[in-house]
């Protein structure tokens, strides 16, 4: 019987699967029933800029975030640099700043953000991200003075 990976093994293996692109091989590290959240407004959940923008459950539902959030940049000047992770039991945080460019509007941004992320039996069961949105929005806008009200 091979042996659950730890937390931090499973963080680990998820983010360098991230770095790689591959929305398949990330999705395989989640179970279904996952508990998927955006800290966005829910009335920009969705919208046709920002797809990826939406709370997901399953596996195939975590494929499709990556898939998704790869259509709407421009892959080689995406760039993130994890600050650090914390763990403490099955929980784990991933600090960092991500720089993407939104691919419908040439227009990059930076952003910092926070994952956190639950693992249990090797796999994620929470993915709950904390981002500068009005960036993200901002980017993505068809309307460059466009911001998300408060």
């Amino acid at each position: 019987m091979a042996a659950i990976p730890t937390t931090r093994t499973v963080v680990q293996e998820l983010l360098s699967r991230i770095g790689a692109g591959d929305a398949r091989r990330i999705a395989e590290l989640y179970a279904d029933g996952c508990d998927w959240r955006l800290d966005w407004p829910e009335e920009e959940h969705g919208r046709a800029d920002t797809p990826w923008i939406r709370h997901r459950s399953t596996r195939a539902d975590a494929a499709g975030h990556f898939r998704e959030l790869a259509a709407h940049h421009v892959p080689e000047k995406a760039d993130t640099s994890v600050e650090r992770i914390l763990v403490e039991g099955e929980d784990a945080v991933v600090l960092g700043v991500i720089r993407q460019t939104a691919a419908p509007t040439g227009r990059a941004y930076t952003a910092r953000f926070a994952l956190h992320l639950t693992v249990r039996d090797g796999l994620v069961v929470r993915h709950h991200v904390y981002e500068d949105s009005l960036a993200v929005a901002r980017a993505f806008a068809p309307d460059a003075s466009r911001t998300l009200e408060s």
